[in-house]
């Protein structure tokens, strides 16, 4: 056998018949330039009739980049990761967490009072 190459070799997926170039009208597009405060300009495609977005998301860094050249979105600000007590701080002052504390506590003396078995 003289080759075992593939029968659609040379050719790209989705191609039509030999000879035919044309695939159709493209829609008209339109390219808008988003800049981020990294300095990087991104300009992605719409439809023509497509409502554009104020704000984009940069492709290379993430951050939010806006039309204005010179006056680009800052970068959103980063909370620093809270513990699960730390929420719970946030919901209850000392005086609560003290009375829910002696609460819990009165119950479990109440139950193992009661003979209970508490794990």
């Amino acid at each position: 056998m003289a080759g075992s190459g593939s029968a659609i070799r040379g050719s790209r997926v989705g191609a039509g018949p030999m000879g035919e170039a044309e695939r159709g009208d493209t829609a008209p597009r339109l390219y808008v330039s988003y800049f981020c405060s990294s300095g990087h300009e991104t300009r992605p495609a719409f439809a023509a009739d497509a409502a554009v977005p104020a704000v984009w998301d940069c492709p290379r860094c993430g951050l939010p980049a806006n039309n204005d050249a010179k006056n680009p979105p800052p970068p959103p600000k980063t909370e620093p990761y809270k513990t699960h007590l730390a929420y719970v701080k946030e919901r209850r002052s000392d005086l609560e967490a003290a009375t829910i504390l002696s609460e819990a506590l009165q119950s479990l003396r109440d139950r193992r009072a009661r003979g209970e078995v508490i794990y």
